[in-house]
C-alpha cells in the first residue's frame, strides 16, 4: 500500500484534477452501479454531507438511537443541517419497516417534515450487525412510497458484503446515497467516499469546501484506498473468523456476563463484578487494547494487523486476569 501511495499521479482535487482522486470515486460509484463519488477525510464528513443533502430547517432524521451519526459525531445533525432526529429503538442497533412507517410525521404545522432514513451497516454499537437486502428492501419501498431518502452509513459495509455475499451493485440500487469508509477494516491511513447521483455530488462537493474538506494532492490517499479495495476485502473473512474465537474466549471468562452476537469484527462483552475502567486497566497493564462501550460493556475490534499469532497470545494473557 505504501508503495502504490509514493507512485501515486497527483494533482489538485479542488479542481477535480487530481487522477488518482478521480479513479477511486469512479471505481467505487461503479462498484456500487452509483453515478459519481466524492473523496473525503472521514466516514463522519460523508455521513454530514449527506445529511446536509437531504434535509433542511424544520425536517427531520429518523435512525436508531444508537447510530453513530446521532451519538459519535459531534451533534453534527444539529450544528450542519439544523435538523431535529427522531430515533428509534431495537435489537442490536437495527430497525423495523414499522417502526420506520410509524416514526414518519405526519403533515402538520406542529411537526418537523420527515425527509431522510439513515441506517448503519454494519452496526458499530450493535456489535458488527448485519443488515441484508431482505431488510432493505421494505424499508426502500416506504421510503419511496413517502418520498423520503434513504441514506446508507456503510464504515463497514464491505464486512457486511462478504459475510452476507450479497453484491455491491443490490445494495447501491436502495440507497440515494451510500458513505463508505476506508480506514477501517480495508486499512487504509486516511479517507471515506461519498456515493449518489451526479446531481447530488456535485452539491457535495460544495458542501465539502464549506466543512473544510477540501484537499489538494490527496491522491496519495486515493491511491492506499485503491490498493485496499484490490486486495483487502476479501480477506476481511479473516478477521471475522478470529472475532468469533476472541468471542468465544471472552464468553468462558469470569468478567464477562454476555457477548454479543458475533457476526463481523466487532466483539461486544458485558461485564459482571468489574467496572469498564477496572477491566480496560487489566488488560492494559497486559498489552491488550480495548475501548469503554457504554456504563458496562467493552469492545474488541480485529483487523489486518491481528493474525492468529496475536490471538494465542490475547488467550494466554486474558486467563491471568482476575
Amino acid at each position: 500500500m505504501l508503495q502504490a501511495m509514493w507512485a501515486a499521479e497527483i494533482g489538485d482535487d479542488v479542481f477535480g484534477e487530481d487522477p488518482t482522486v478521480n479513479a477511486l470515486e469512479q471505481k467505487l460509484a461503479d462498484m456500487f452501479g452509483m453515478e459519481a463519488g466524492l473523496f473525503c477525510p472521514s466516514g463522519t464528513m460523508t455521513n454530514q454531507i449527506a445529511i446536509r443533502l437531504h434535509t433542511g430547517l424544520q425536517t427531520e432524521v429518523i435512525c436508531h438511537k444508537y447510530s453513530h451519526i446521532y451519538l459519535y459525531e459531534g451533534g453534527g445533525i444539529m450544528s450542519n443541517s439544523h435538523a431535529s432526529v427522531k430515533l428509534l429503538d431495537g435489537p442490536y442497533g437495527k430497525i423495523s419497516p414499522q417502526d420506520i412507517l410509524d416514526a414518519i410525521n405526519p403533515d402538520d404545522v406542529h411537526a418537523p417534515e420527515t425527509t431522510l432514513v439513515s441506517l448503519e451497516n454494519t452496526m458499530n454499537k450493535g456489535g458488527g450487525s448485519i443488515y441484508t437486502l431482505d431488510e432493505i428492501k421494505p424499508i426502500k419501498a416506504i421510503c419511496e412510497q413517502y418520498g423520503l431518502k434513504l441514506h446508507l452509513d456503510g464504515a463497514r459495509l464491505f464486512n457486511a458484503l462478504v459475510e452476507s455475499g450479497e453484491s455491491p451493485k443490490e445494495w447501491g440500487a436502495m440507497f440515494d446515497t451510500i458513505s463508505i469508509c476506508l480506514s477501517k477494516g480495508l486499512g487504509c491511513p486516511v479517507g471515506s467516499v461519498l456515493l449518489g447521483t451526479k446531481a447530488d455530488i456535485k452539491r457535495a462537493r460544495k458542501v465539502r469546501k464549506a466543512f473544510g474538506g477540501g484537499m489538494r494532492q490527496a491522491g496519495f490517499l486515493a491511491a492506499a484506498a485503491i490498493y485496499a479495495l484490490d486486495h483487502h476485502v476479501e480477506r476481511l473473512k479473516e478477521d471475522h473468523a478470529r472475532a468469533r474465537k476472541l468471542g468465544e474466549m471472552l464468553e468462558q471468562h469470569p468478567l464477562v456476563a454476555e457477548v454479543f452476537p458475533v457476526m463481523t469484527n466487532i466483539v461486544i462483552a458485558r461485564l459482571s463484578g468489574i467496572t469498564p475502567a477496572e477491566m480496560l486497566s487489566k488488560l492494559e497493564a497486559q498489552g491488550i487494547k480495548a475501548v469503554k462501550f457504554g456504563k458496562d460493556q467493552i469492545r474488541f475490534v480485529t483487523h489486518l494487523d491481528f493474525d492468529d499469532e496475536m490471538m494465542g497470545v490475547f488467550g494466554e494473557r486474558l486467563e491471568d486476569i482476575s
